[in-house]
Protein backbone atom coordinates (compact mmCIF):
# COMPACT_ATOMS: atom_id res chain seq x y z
CA UNK A 1 0.00 0.00 0.00
CA UNK A 2 1.16 3.15 -0.43
CA UNK A 3 0.80 4.65 2.81
CA UNK A 4 3.56 3.26 5.19
CA UNK A 5 2.19 3.37 8.02
CA UNK A 6 -0.73 1.25 7.52
CA UNK A 7 1.76 -1.66 6.64
CA UNK A 8 -0.46 -4.29 4.65
CA UNK A 9 -3.91 -3.30 6.60
CA UNK A 10 -5.99 -0.26 6.33
CA UNK A 11 -8.56 0.23 9.24
CA UNK A 12 -12.15 0.54 8.84
CA UNK A 13 -14.51 0.06 5.54
CA UNK A 14 -13.50 1.71 2.27
CA UNK A 15 -15.29 1.68 -1.29
CA UNK A 16 -13.06 0.49 -4.21
CA UNK A 17 -12.54 3.31 -6.70
CA UNK A 18 -10.57 1.18 -9.07
CA UNK A 19 -9.69 -2.31 -10.09
CA UNK A 20 -6.72 -3.41 -12.42
CA UNK A 21 -3.05 -2.43 -13.37
CA UNK A 22 -2.01 -5.40 -10.99
CA UNK A 23 -3.85 -3.54 -8.13
CA UNK A 24 -6.76 -1.48 -6.70
CA UNK A 25 -7.72 1.98 -5.43
CA UNK A 26 -9.60 2.70 -2.14
CA UNK A 27 -8.79 5.13 0.83
CA UNK A 28 -7.12 7.77 -1.16
CA UNK A 29 -4.21 5.39 -1.63
CA UNK A 30 -3.29 2.62 -4.08
CA UNK A 31 -2.18 -1.47 -3.49
CA UNK A 32 -0.81 -3.89 -6.05
CA UNK A 33 -1.70 -7.24 -5.37
CA UNK A 34 -4.27 -8.72 -4.14
CA UNK A 35 -6.39 -7.95 -1.29
CA UNK A 36 -8.63 -9.09 1.25
CA UNK A 37 -11.81 -6.94 2.78
CA UNK A 38 -13.54 -7.48 6.20
CA UNK A 39 -15.37 -5.42 8.20
CA UNK A 40 -12.39 -4.35 10.52
CA UNK A 41 -10.35 -3.20 6.81
CA UNK A 42 -8.21 -4.06 4.23
CA UNK A 43 -5.81 -6.44 4.43
CA UNK A 44 -2.73 -7.34 1.68
CA UNK A 45 -3.67 -10.49 0.63
CA UNK A 46 -0.97 -13.15 -1.10
CA UNK A 47 -2.98 -15.37 -3.22
CA UNK A 48 -2.29 -14.32 -6.61
CA UNK A 49 -4.03 -16.73 -8.36
CA UNK A 50 -6.87 -19.68 -7.75
CA UNK A 51 -4.50 -22.24 -7.80
CA UNK A 52 -2.54 -21.35 -4.44
CA UNK A 53 -6.22 -20.97 -2.57
CA UNK A 54 -5.90 -23.31 1.06
CA UNK A 55 -8.18 -23.85 3.34
CA UNK A 56 -6.06 -21.21 5.50
CA UNK A 57 -6.17 -18.57 2.65
CA UNK A 58 -9.58 -17.48 4.28
CA UNK A 59 -8.27 -17.33 8.29
CA UNK A 60 -8.82 -13.38 8.46
CA UNK A 61 -12.72 -13.85 7.42
CA UNK A 62 -13.54 -16.36 9.62
CA UNK A 63 -11.87 -14.51 12.26
CA UNK A 64 -14.75 -11.96 12.26
CA UNK A 65 -17.46 -14.54 10.73
CA UNK A 66 -19.89 -13.42 13.35
CA UNK A 67 -19.45 -9.42 11.05
CA UNK A 68 -20.48 -11.21 8.16
CA UNK A 69 -22.69 -12.71 5.75
CA UNK A 70 -21.15 -13.01 2.64
CA UNK A 71 -17.93 -13.13 1.10
CA UNK A 72 -17.49 -11.95 -2.67
CA UNK A 73 -14.34 -14.09 -4.20
CA UNK A 74 -12.63 -12.20 -7.35
CA UNK A 75 -11.33 -15.39 -9.34
CA UNK A 76 -8.90 -12.91 -11.51
CA UNK A 77 -9.66 -12.36 -15.18
CA UNK A 78 -12.00 -15.52 -15.70
CA UNK A 79 -14.51 -17.03 -13.31
CA UNK A 80 -13.23 -19.97 -11.22
CA UNK A 81 -14.48 -23.01 -9.31
CA UNK A 82 -14.00 -23.11 -5.90
CA UNK A 83 -13.27 -26.42 -4.14
CA UNK A 84 -15.36 -28.46 -2.24
CA UNK A 85 -13.04 -28.38 1.04
CA UNK A 86 -13.16 -24.30 0.85
CA UNK A 87 -16.93 -23.93 0.27
CA UNK A 88 -17.30 -26.79 3.40
CA UNK A 89 -15.81 -23.82 5.50
CA UNK A 90 -17.57 -21.64 4.57
CA UNK A 91 -20.61 -23.00 5.61
CA UNK A 92 -19.17 -24.26 8.66
CA UNK A 93 -19.10 -20.19 9.36
CA UNK A 94 -22.33 -19.86 7.92
CA UNK A 95 -21.26 -17.57 5.68
CA UNK A 96 -22.32 -17.38 1.96
CA UNK A 97 -19.70 -17.68 -0.59
CA UNK A 98 -20.30 -16.07 -3.78
CA UNK A 99 -17.04 -16.39 -6.65
CA UNK A 100 -16.98 -14.42 -9.50
CA UNK A 101 -14.10 -12.06 -11.78
CA UNK A 102 -12.67 -9.79 -9.93
CA UNK A 103 -14.61 -6.98 -11.70
CA UNK A 104 -17.65 -7.82 -10.88
CA UNK A 105 -16.68 -8.86 -7.17
CA UNK A 106 -15.35 -5.49 -7.16
CA UNK A 107 -18.55 -3.57 -7.78
CA UNK A 108 -20.96 -5.88 -6.54
CA UNK A 109 -19.09 -5.43 -3.14
CA UNK A 110 -19.41 -1.83 -3.26
CA UNK A 111 -23.59 -2.14 -4.08
CA UNK A 112 -23.66 -3.92 -1.13
CA UNK A 113 -21.84 -2.08 1.07
CA UNK A 114 -23.93 0.80 0.11
CA UNK A 115 -26.63 -1.09 1.03
CA UNK A 116 -25.29 -1.46 4.73
CA UNK A 117 -24.70 -5.18 3.88
CA UNK A 118 -22.29 -7.87 6.25
CA UNK A 119 -20.76 -8.08 3.37
CA UNK A 120 -16.54 -8.91 2.56
CA UNK A 121 -14.15 -9.30 -0.22
CA UNK A 122 -11.47 -11.72 -1.13
CA UNK A 123 -10.24 -10.43 -4.87
CA UNK A 124 -7.34 -11.57 -7.07
CA UNK A 125 -5.27 -8.71 -8.40
CA UNK A 126 -5.86 -8.25 -12.14
CA UNK A 127 -4.13 -6.32 -15.14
Amino acid sequence: MSDARYEGFVPGRHLLDAVGNGGFRFADMSHRGSIMIVPSGIHAWTVRSIDQLTTVSFDPVFTEAKDIDLLLFGTGINPAYIDEKIRWRFKEFKIGLDAMTTTAAARTYNVLMNEGRRVAAALIAID
